[in-house]
């Protein structure tokens, strides 16, 4: 196989959760721009049907389904449709996610930061932190769990959980709730590698930085908060969706084939401190 064929995911078929927007939606179109044949899950209806309306526009094999990672059974239903629709499943991402609500301190950035009562752990309600562990921890699992169902038989397969540096470092401006549910899903992804990787089925982690999205409110969008972020950073900038791509498609596609239990994080270099 020639080097640029290493990375090829022509007529593979893909699922990825929360796929409406962001990172998602950037790893989906990646993929489906790149020959696979790609179903995109989300909870958002409308933004679900603009979004795969734009990508069959452009001649990318795609189609949607309307999904909570939280409704187990439901998921395996629609698991079982994309294998029908598609003739077969070689990748999975694992990557809907939503916000924790507010940290113990208020701002992501700057020497001033105050301490926010509303994001202290006594004002932490079971409901606030069910939901977070429900859709990031539980979700994953859920998500894993029905693509070994098929890829087992089959013995091949790639798995994919989209984490996050909050899994690892502390950061006071997010509810503690994310961390805690993605150095969980970190941890579930190695468990599942060490278990699949006898059936020939990769199960790696992307762990992103800073990045443009819609979560948290879409604060990541507001230029100030942009700048102030970039400044901060390593490499000057934040992440963009776009920014990804090529991770997924390298643990998405043959290229990675010895590579399995791993969590990659791709931030700009945020987590190694300030450079200048």
């Amino acid at each position: 196989m020639k080097s640029a064929e290493l990375f090829s995911v022509d007529g593979r078929g893909a699922i990825v959760t929360g796929a409406a927007s962001g990172l998602g939606l950037a790893i989906a179109e990646g993929l489906a721009e790149n020959g696979a044949r790609v179903t995109l899950l989300d909870v958002n209806d409308a933004a679900l049907a603009a979004e795969t309306t734009r990508l069959d526009a452009l001649g990318y094999a795609v189609r949607a389904a309307l999904v909570d990672v939280t409704d187990h059974a439901a998921l395996e239903r629609v698991f079982d449709a994309a294998v029908a629709a598609h003739g077969r499943l070689d990748i999975v991402f694992a990557n809907a996610g939503i916000d924790s609500g507010p940290g113990f301190v208020t701002g992501w950035f700057g020497a001033q930061r105050e301490r926010n009562p509303a994001g202290a752990l006594e004002s932490y309600s079971d409901e606030r932190w069910n939901r977070v562990i429900d859709v990031n921890l539980s979700g994953v699992f859920a998500t894993l769990r029905a693509a070994a169902r098929i890829m087992k038989p089959q013995r091949s397969g790639k798995l994919i959980v989209t984490t996050s540096v909050a899994g690892y470092q502390c950061e006071p401006a997010i509810g503690a709730a994310y961390g805690a549910a993605k150095a969980g899903a970190a941890h579930l992804m190695r468990s599942v590698a060490h278990e699949l990787a006898a059936f020939n089925i990769t199960v790696n982690a992307i762990a992103p930085g800073f990045f443009v999205t819609n979560i948290g409110g879409g604060h990541a969008k507001n230029p100030e908060v942009q700048r102030a972020m970039g400044a901060v950073m390593p490499m000057h900038r934040v992440g963009l969706p776009e920014d990804i791509k090529g991770l997924a498609l390298f643990l998405a596609s043959p290229a990675s084939a010895y590579l399995t239990g791993q969590q990659i994080t791709i931030d700009g270099g945020w987590t190694l401190g300030p450079a200048d």
